[in-house]
Protein backbone atom coordinates (compact mmCIF):
# COMPACT_ATOMS: atom_id res chain seq x y z
CA UNK A 1 0.00 0.00 0.00
CA UNK A 2 1.14 3.76 -0.57
CA UNK A 3 0.22 5.94 2.12
CA UNK A 4 0.67 9.41 2.04
CA UNK A 5 0.97 11.11 5.52
CA UNK A 6 1.07 14.53 6.70
CA UNK A 7 2.08 16.67 9.95
CA UNK A 8 1.70 20.23 10.33
CA UNK A 9 4.47 22.67 9.19
CA UNK A 10 5.53 24.24 12.23
CA UNK A 11 7.75 21.51 13.73
CA UNK A 12 10.23 18.41 11.54
CA UNK A 13 9.13 15.01 12.08
CA UNK A 14 10.40 13.62 13.84
CA UNK A 15 10.94 16.47 16.51
CA UNK A 16 14.44 17.73 17.89
CA UNK A 17 12.33 18.32 21.83
CA UNK A 18 8.73 18.62 22.27
CA UNK A 19 6.77 17.76 19.47
CA UNK A 20 3.56 15.32 20.68
CA UNK A 21 2.16 14.48 17.19
CA UNK A 22 5.15 14.64 15.40
CA UNK A 23 6.36 11.78 17.09
CA UNK A 24 3.33 9.93 16.29
CA UNK A 25 3.59 10.52 12.73
CA UNK A 26 7.53 9.07 12.87
CA UNK A 27 6.34 6.29 14.61
CA UNK A 28 3.49 5.30 11.83
CA UNK A 29 6.23 6.21 9.12
CA UNK A 30 9.15 3.56 10.67
CA UNK A 31 5.80 1.15 11.24
CA UNK A 32 4.40 1.32 7.98
CA UNK A 33 7.62 0.58 6.41
CA UNK A 34 8.45 -2.02 8.68
CA UNK A 35 5.66 -4.03 7.21
CA UNK A 36 5.99 -3.75 3.66
CA UNK A 37 4.47 -0.74 2.61
CA UNK A 38 5.17 2.41 0.54
CA UNK A 39 5.24 5.69 2.84
CA UNK A 40 5.20 9.13 1.89
CA UNK A 41 5.35 12.40 4.47
CA UNK A 42 4.26 16.13 3.85
CA UNK A 43 5.47 17.79 6.47
CA UNK A 44 8.41 20.74 7.59
CA UNK A 45 11.07 20.48 5.11
CA UNK A 46 14.14 19.83 7.89
CA UNK A 47 12.04 16.58 8.65
CA UNK A 48 14.42 13.62 8.65
CA UNK A 49 12.13 10.61 9.10
CA UNK A 50 12.59 7.49 7.12
CA UNK A 51 10.02 7.79 4.64
CA UNK A 52 10.35 6.87 1.28
CA UNK A 53 9.70 10.40 0.06
CA UNK A 54 9.38 13.46 1.80
CA UNK A 55 7.49 17.05 0.36
CA UNK A 56 8.31 20.20 2.54
CA UNK A 57 5.45 22.43 3.15
CA UNK A 58 6.34 25.84 1.15
CA UNK A 59 4.75 27.30 3.94
CA UNK A 60 5.72 26.83 7.47
CA UNK A 61 2.72 29.74 8.90
CA UNK A 62 -0.20 28.03 10.36
CA UNK A 63 -2.46 30.29 9.74
CA UNK A 64 -5.81 30.88 7.49
CA UNK A 65 -5.02 32.88 4.24
CA UNK A 66 -2.22 32.86 2.07
CA UNK A 67 0.01 29.83 4.26
CA UNK A 68 -3.13 27.57 3.80
CA UNK A 69 -3.72 28.35 0.36
CA UNK A 70 0.31 27.54 -0.25
CA UNK A 71 0.05 24.36 1.83
CA UNK A 72 -2.97 23.24 0.09
CA UNK A 73 -1.78 23.43 -3.39
CA UNK A 74 1.16 22.14 -2.31
CA UNK A 75 -0.76 18.61 -1.15
CA UNK A 76 -2.40 18.36 -4.25
CA UNK A 77 0.92 18.44 -6.11
CA UNK A 78 2.37 16.05 -3.60
CA UNK A 79 -0.19 13.65 -3.94
CA UNK A 80 0.00 13.99 -7.78
CA UNK A 81 3.47 13.11 -7.34
CA UNK A 82 2.94 9.83 -4.71
CA UNK A 83 0.16 8.98 -6.20
CA UNK A 84 -1.47 7.41 -2.70
CA UNK A 85 -3.50 4.60 -2.10
CA UNK A 86 -4.49 6.30 0.96
CA UNK A 87 -3.95 9.86 2.10
CA UNK A 88 -3.81 10.52 6.11
CA UNK A 89 -3.53 13.55 7.42
CA UNK A 90 -2.31 14.87 10.87
CA UNK A 91 -2.12 18.76 9.74
CA UNK A 92 -4.50 21.37 8.92
CA UNK A 93 -8.22 19.84 7.43
CA UNK A 94 -8.30 22.91 5.16
CA UNK A 95 -5.31 21.36 3.50
CA UNK A 96 -7.30 18.64 2.20
CA UNK A 97 -9.47 21.13 0.45
CA UNK A 98 -8.69 20.75 -2.98
CA UNK A 99 -8.52 17.11 -2.57
CA UNK A 100 -12.06 16.51 -0.91
CA UNK A 101 -14.01 15.84 -3.59
CA UNK A 102 -11.60 13.63 -5.43
CA UNK A 103 -11.42 9.82 -5.32
CA UNK A 104 -7.81 9.12 -3.24
CA UNK A 105 -9.41 7.89 -0.07
CA UNK A 106 -8.52 10.11 2.66
CA UNK A 107 -8.16 10.28 6.85
CA UNK A 108 -8.62 13.18 8.72
CA UNK A 109 -7.17 12.68 12.46
CA UNK A 110 -7.92 15.16 15.08
CA UNK A 111 -5.60 15.28 18.82
CA UNK A 112 -7.21 18.76 19.74
CA UNK A 113 -11.00 19.80 20.38
CA UNK A 114 -12.91 19.79 17.23
CA UNK A 115 -15.83 20.66 15.88
CA UNK A 116 -17.43 23.31 13.11
CA UNK A 117 -18.66 23.90 10.12
CA UNK A 118 -15.32 23.54 8.32
CA UNK A 119 -16.00 19.61 9.64
CA UNK A 120 -19.68 20.03 8.25
CA UNK A 121 -18.64 21.06 4.87
CA UNK A 122 -15.69 18.60 4.64
CA UNK A 123 -17.88 15.48 5.41
CA UNK A 124 -20.31 16.42 2.44
CA UNK A 125 -17.92 16.87 0.17
CA UNK A 126 -15.68 14.25 0.50
CA UNK A 127 -18.41 11.63 1.18
CA UNK A 128 -17.76 8.15 1.40
CA UNK A 129 -13.94 9.07 0.26
CA UNK A 130 -13.33 10.45 3.92
CA UNK A 131 -13.22 9.32 7.33
CA UNK A 132 -12.05 11.21 10.87
CA UNK A 133 -10.42 10.20 13.45
CA UNK A 134 -9.87 10.86 16.75
CA UNK A 135 -7.47 10.57 19.68
CA UNK A 136 -9.93 9.71 21.74
CA UNK A 137 -13.95 8.57 22.01
CA UNK A 138 -13.91 12.21 23.73
CA UNK A 139 -12.89 13.80 20.43
CA UNK A 140 -14.78 11.68 18.52
CA UNK A 141 -17.92 12.55 19.91
CA UNK A 142 -17.18 16.78 19.84
CA UNK A 143 -16.45 15.88 16.04
CA UNK A 144 -19.94 13.65 15.52
CA UNK A 145 -22.02 16.65 16.01
CA UNK A 146 -20.98 18.32 13.13
CA UNK A 147 -21.36 14.99 10.91
CA UNK A 148 -18.94 13.35 9.25
CA UNK A 149 -18.02 9.25 10.00
CA UNK A 150 -15.53 9.05 13.02
CA UNK A 151 -13.51 6.22 14.58
CA UNK A 152 -11.51 6.36 17.78
CA UNK A 153 -7.59 5.44 17.66
CA UNK A 154 -5.97 6.20 20.77
CA UNK A 155 -2.57 7.65 20.36
CA UNK A 156 0.08 5.68 21.30
CA UNK A 157 3.57 4.52 22.94
CA UNK A 158 6.27 2.68 22.01
CA UNK A 159 5.93 0.42 24.89
CA UNK A 160 10.07 -0.53 24.32
CA UNK A 161 11.15 2.80 25.21
CA UNK A 162 10.04 2.63 28.60
CA UNK A 163 11.79 0.49 31.26
CA UNK A 164 9.23 -1.18 33.40
CA UNK A 165 10.32 -1.24 37.16
CA UNK A 166 7.95 -3.59 39.26
CA UNK A 167 9.05 -2.19 42.88
CA UNK A 168 9.60 0.87 44.44
CA UNK A 169 10.40 2.03 47.81
CA UNK A 170 7.57 3.18 50.14
CA UNK A 171 8.63 6.76 50.42
CA UNK A 172 8.67 6.96 46.84
CA UNK A 173 8.07 10.73 45.59
CA UNK A 174 5.07 10.90 43.39
CA UNK A 175 5.75 12.75 40.06
CA UNK A 176 3.79 15.83 38.37
CA UNK A 177 5.14 15.83 34.48
CA UNK A 178 3.57 18.12 32.27
CA UNK A 179 3.47 21.56 31.36
CA UNK A 180 3.32 24.13 34.18
CA UNK A 181 -0.33 25.72 33.51
CA UNK A 182 -3.69 25.98 35.62
CA UNK A 183 -5.43 23.36 32.87
CA UNK A 184 -2.47 20.41 34.25
CA UNK A 185 -3.22 21.13 38.41
CA UNK A 186 0.08 21.88 39.17
CA UNK A 187 -1.03 23.65 42.40
CA UNK A 188 -3.64 21.10 43.13
CA UNK A 189 -0.95 18.16 43.05
CA UNK A 190 0.87 20.09 45.37
CA UNK A 191 -2.21 19.92 47.73
CA UNK A 192 -2.59 16.36 47.58
CA UNK A 193 0.87 14.96 47.83
CA UNK A 194 1.47 17.10 50.98
CA UNK A 195 -2.15 16.23 52.22
CA UNK A 196 -0.96 12.59 51.97
CA UNK A 197 2.52 13.67 53.50
CA UNK A 198 3.91 12.21 50.38
CA UNK A 199 7.35 13.90 48.39
CA UNK A 200 6.32 15.51 44.42
CA UNK A 201 9.17 16.24 41.78
CA UNK A 202 7.11 18.52 39.50
CA UNK A 203 8.76 18.34 35.92
CA UNK A 204 8.07 20.62 32.82
CA UNK A 205 7.92 23.85 31.33
CA UNK A 206 6.37 26.82 31.84
CA UNK A 207 5.42 29.89 30.15
CA UNK A 208 7.81 33.22 30.50
CA UNK A 209 4.78 35.93 30.26
CA UNK A 210 0.91 36.45 30.21
CA UNK A 211 -1.45 34.67 33.06
CA UNK A 212 0.31 31.20 32.93
CA UNK A 213 3.47 32.99 33.92
CA UNK A 214 1.47 34.84 36.66
CA UNK A 215 0.08 30.99 37.87
CA UNK A 216 3.65 29.77 38.03
CA UNK A 217 5.03 32.60 40.05
CA UNK A 218 2.35 32.65 42.25
CA UNK A 219 1.25 29.46 43.10
CA UNK A 220 3.91 27.03 42.00
CA UNK A 221 7.41 28.71 42.84
CA UNK A 222 6.92 29.57 46.19
CA UNK A 223 6.17 26.34 46.86
CA UNK A 224 9.52 24.69 45.70
CA UNK A 225 11.70 23.39 48.61
CA UNK A 226 8.90 23.79 50.93
CA UNK A 227 7.45 20.88 52.79
CA UNK A 228 8.93 18.18 50.12
CA UNK A 229 8.39 19.91 46.69
CA UNK A 230 11.36 19.79 44.23
CA UNK A 231 11.63 21.47 41.31
CA UNK A 232 13.30 19.37 37.91
CA UNK A 233 12.18 21.21 35.50
CA UNK A 234 11.92 20.67 31.55
CA UNK A 235 13.38 16.95 31.08
CA UNK A 236 14.40 15.13 28.20
CA UNK A 237 13.21 11.55 27.28
CA UNK A 238 15.73 9.67 29.20
CA UNK A 239 15.16 11.77 32.59
CA UNK A 240 11.28 11.04 31.98
CA UNK A 241 11.75 7.33 31.85
CA UNK A 242 13.98 7.66 35.13
CA UNK A 243 11.20 9.89 36.86
CA UNK A 244 8.32 7.86 35.61
CA UNK A 245 9.76 4.61 36.48
CA UNK A 246 10.88 5.30 40.19
CA UNK A 247 8.01 7.29 41.37
CA UNK A 248 5.28 5.99 43.21
CA UNK A 249 2.20 7.89 40.92
CA UNK A 250 1.85 9.83 38.01
CA UNK A 251 -0.04 12.87 39.73
CA UNK A 252 -1.62 15.47 36.95
CA UNK A 253 -4.92 16.24 38.36
CA UNK A 254 -6.46 18.29 35.05
CA UNK A 255 -8.65 20.68 35.05
CA UNK A 256 -9.86 20.84 31.74
CA UNK A 257 -11.38 18.59 29.28
CA UNK A 258 -7.75 16.25 27.80
CA UNK A 259 -7.98 15.08 24.70
CA UNK A 260 -5.52 12.36 25.36
CA UNK A 261 -2.36 13.19 27.06
CA UNK A 262 0.09 10.96 25.87
CA UNK A 263 1.60 10.86 29.43
CA UNK A 264 -0.41 8.97 31.24
CA UNK A 265 0.22 5.57 28.88
CA UNK A 266 4.30 6.51 29.38
CA UNK A 267 3.66 6.70 32.83
CA UNK A 268 1.32 3.17 33.21
CA UNK A 269 4.39 1.88 30.50
CA UNK A 270 6.52 1.87 33.09
CA UNK A 271 4.44 0.37 35.62
CA UNK A 272 3.55 3.40 37.55
CA UNK A 273 -0.25 4.14 38.22
CA UNK A 274 -2.09 7.41 37.59
CA UNK A 275 -3.92 10.35 39.82
CA UNK A 276 -5.85 12.41 37.83
CA UNK A 277 -9.18 14.15 37.12
CA UNK A 278 -12.56 12.31 35.28
CA UNK A 279 -12.12 15.11 32.41
CA UNK A 280 -11.68 14.80 28.72
CA UNK A 281 -10.41 11.32 28.11
CA UNK A 282 -9.13 10.31 31.44
CA UNK A 283 -11.63 7.60 31.97
CA UNK A 284 -10.28 5.72 28.67
CA UNK A 285 -7.17 5.85 29.79
CA UNK A 286 -7.17 5.18 33.52
CA UNK A 287 -9.15 1.98 34.94
CA UNK A 288 -10.67 3.33 38.52
CA UNK A 289 -8.63 0.71 41.16
CA UNK A 290 -6.65 -0.82 38.26
CA UNK A 291 -3.93 1.20 36.54
CA UNK A 292 -4.82 4.51 39.32
CA UNK A 293 -7.52 6.71 40.87
CA UNK A 294 -9.60 9.96 39.89
CA UNK A 295 -9.59 12.28 42.76
CA UNK A 296 -11.50 16.06 42.29
CA UNK A 297 -10.55 17.35 45.69
CA UNK A 298 -7.16 17.90 47.97
CA UNK A 299 -8.87 15.25 50.86
CA UNK A 300 -10.04 13.13 47.80
CA UNK A 301 -6.45 13.20 46.31
CA UNK A 302 -4.71 12.44 49.48
CA UNK A 303 -7.08 9.17 50.14
CA UNK A 304 -6.17 7.71 46.84
CA UNK A 305 -2.42 8.36 47.18
CA UNK A 306 -3.13 6.08 50.54
CA UNK A 307 -4.33 3.06 48.06
CA UNK A 308 -1.54 2.82 45.92
CA UNK A 309 -0.24 -0.10 47.57
CA UNK A 310 -3.07 -1.66 46.13
CA UNK A 311 -2.04 -1.22 42.02
CA UNK A 312 -0.29 -3.90 40.31
CA UNK A 313 2.54 -2.17 38.41
CA UNK A 314 2.63 -5.07 36.05
CA UNK A 315 -0.84 -4.79 35.55
CA UNK A 316 -0.38 -0.96 34.48
CA UNK A 317 2.27 -2.38 32.08
CA UNK A 318 -0.06 -5.26 30.54
CA UNK A 319 -2.39 -2.20 30.13
CA UNK A 320 -0.34 0.15 28.31
CA UNK A 321 0.99 -2.86 25.99
CA UNK A 322 -2.16 -4.14 25.07
CA UNK A 323 -4.20 -1.10 24.21
CA UNK A 324 -1.49 1.90 23.77
CA UNK A 325 1.39 0.54 22.08
CA UNK A 326 1.80 1.57 18.33
CA UNK A 327 1.56 -2.03 16.99
CA UNK A 328 -2.41 -2.22 18.71
CA UNK A 329 -2.84 1.69 17.15
CA UNK A 330 -1.29 1.14 13.95
CA UNK A 331 -3.18 -2.21 13.16
CA UNK A 332 -6.11 -0.05 14.12
CA UNK A 333 -5.08 2.42 10.96
CA UNK A 334 -4.78 -0.32 8.54
CA UNK A 335 -7.71 -1.31 9.44
CA UNK A 336 -9.48 1.84 8.70
CA UNK A 337 -7.87 2.21 5.74
CA UNK A 338 -8.94 -1.20 4.49
CA UNK A 339 -12.37 0.19 5.21
CA UNK A 340 -11.93 2.59 2.36
CA UNK A 341 -10.68 -0.34 -0.06
CA UNK A 342 -7.25 0.22 0.56
CA UNK A 343 -4.93 -3.00 0.92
Amino acid sequence: MRILLTADPMIPVPPAGYGGIERIVDALVRHFRSNGHCVGLAAHPASTSTADERFGWPDPRPGAGLPMIRNALALRRSAGAFRPDILHSFSRLAYLAPLLCGRIPKVMSYQRHTGGRQIALAARLGGSTLRFTGCSEFICGMGRRSGGNWTSIHNFIEPEQFTFVGEVPPDAPLVFLSRIESIKGADLAIGMARAAGRRLILAGNHALGGPQFEYWARRIEPEIDRAGVEWAGEVDDARKNELLGRAAALIVPVQWDEPFGIVFPEALACGTPVLSCRRGALPEIIDEGRTGFFAETIEDGAAAIRRLGEISRAECRRVAVDRFSLAVCAARYLALYGSLGCE
